[in-house]
């Protein structure tokens, strides 16, 4: 599969890239230097969009040194395949120290995953499981 990606700010965006030939993800990098203090939530912009096949989506994942060892997790993100604007990453700092983002810093990784579309139906009822209704911490009851 090929993904096109537009550079909205030549010179200064950076392409999104997998550091090792069999990850999953693609490094997003941040297009400017970036100081999240504690608790506060950002939006990192990357510089770039990208034309996800039909199909496809793009799922925005934490990478994981920020969120274990700095505290930044990512806010979730699901890119549709018709979306052809700047890809931003929304990011909040749980640590107790501002952290810095510099620029080219990958911020986040993208998931490139094939989607079902699916039609919904309004029924009277749903089928038993053995879980049932049994909704968090299921396995405690």
């Amino acid at each position: 599969m090929t993904l096109p990606i537009k550079m909205l700010r030549l010179g200064d965006a950076k392409l999104p890239d997998v550091h090792y030939a069999h990850d999953a993800g693609l490094d997003l990098y941040s297009l400017e230097e970036v100081t999240i203090a504690p608790s506060e939530r950002v939006l990192v912009g990357t510089g770039i969009a990208m034309a996800i096949p039909q199909g496809y989506a793009g799922l925005v994942w934490d990478k994981s040194g920020h969120a274990n060892k700095r505290g930044l997790k990512t806010l979730g993100g699901v890119v549709d395949a018709g979306y052809r604007g700047e890809i931003k990453v929304g990011l909040i700092n749980l640590s107790q120290e501002s952290v810095i983002l510099p620029k080219h810093e990958p911020v986040a990784q993208m998931l490139i995953q094939k989607v079902e579309q699916v039609s919904v139906v309004e029924v009277d009822s749903l089928d038993d499981t053995e879980r049932g209704s049994r909704g968090f911490d299921s396995r405690a009851n």
